[in-house]
């Protein structure tokens, strides 16, 4: 079993029945989290009732991305004590913004830190974050196994390490933000939908997985300005969504 599946997909703030910014990948039984936003924790707990991660990948340090690692802390810290700690690979701030809601206690204790950017082999991956311009320090993120990739931007404004995260990938999951007003601000740190189908065709990916909606926006209406620059699959983050790898969804 090869595959990714949404835990959330919202930004900024979760909408009813929704979640904010994760993904479960599960590659034949070794299991990554991709970002832990608002309301993620509960739902992967739904697919993975045991608990048992093998890595954890954070982006960056804003809470839509992140402050469910506390909770996941605390299960570990409370629940499973006695296991090994939990590899956590992410840029500075995000363990800052968490240990603000546990200041008295260690993180590092449940937490085995890796800096990013960086590269890493991560169980059957090897795992390259990249620098991507955002508010605060923020990677993209590529898993790559067996000659099949999938690349996650996190959130970032426009940049050609976007074509780099994605080259060929079969998944590339992409920020589409379409915040308002966003494309006539003088430093972008998000996107819009059509920006990501443009970069995920300058990266040659596979398919494309639109992510990081504002609340309320038209999700449909979010894949077909996408579709316009992205002429492979192009597919709309919904939790509990499951995408196998190497295998088209169409």
């Amino acid at each position: 079993m090869r595959q990714v599946t949404v835990l959330g997909s919202c930004g900024a703030f979760p909408e009813p029945g929704r979640a904010c910014s994760g993904f479960a990948v599960d590659w034949v039984g070794y299991r990554v989290v991709l970002d832990l936003g608002y309301a993620t924790l509960p739902r992967l707990l739904g697919h993975w009732p045991d608990g048992v991660l093998d890595a954890v990948v954070i982006t960056h340090e804003h809470p839509d991305h992140c402050i469910d690692l506390h909770g996941l802390f605390r299960l570990r810290f409370y629940g499973d004590v006695g296991r090994p700690r939990l590899p956590l690979y992410c840029p500075p701030g995000v363990l800052d913004r968490i240990s603000g809601l546990e200041p008295d206690v260690d993180l590092e204790a449940v937490f085995d830190v890796h800096p990013l950017p960086g590269t890493y082999r991560v169980g059957p991956f090897d795992l390259t974050g990249l620098s991507l311009p955002h508010h605060v320090p923020n990677v993209g993120i590529r898993l790559e196994a067996d000659g099949i990739a999938v690349a996650y931007s996190g959130d970032t404004g426009p940049t050609p390490v976007l074509a780099d995260l994605g080259r060929d990938a079969d998944l590339f999951i992409v920020e589409a933000t379409d915040r308002e007003g966003e494309t006539d601000r003088p430093t972008r740190h998000l996107m819009t939908s059509t920006e990501a189908g443009h970069w995920a065709r300058r990266a040659g990916a596979q398919r494309l997985m639109l992510t990081h909606f504002w609340p309320g926006n038209d999700r449909a209406a979010a894949v077909a300005a996408a579709q316009l620059e992205f002429d492979g699959a192009v597919l709309a983050a919904e939790e509990d969504l499951t995408v196998m790898l190497g295998t088209p969804n169409r």
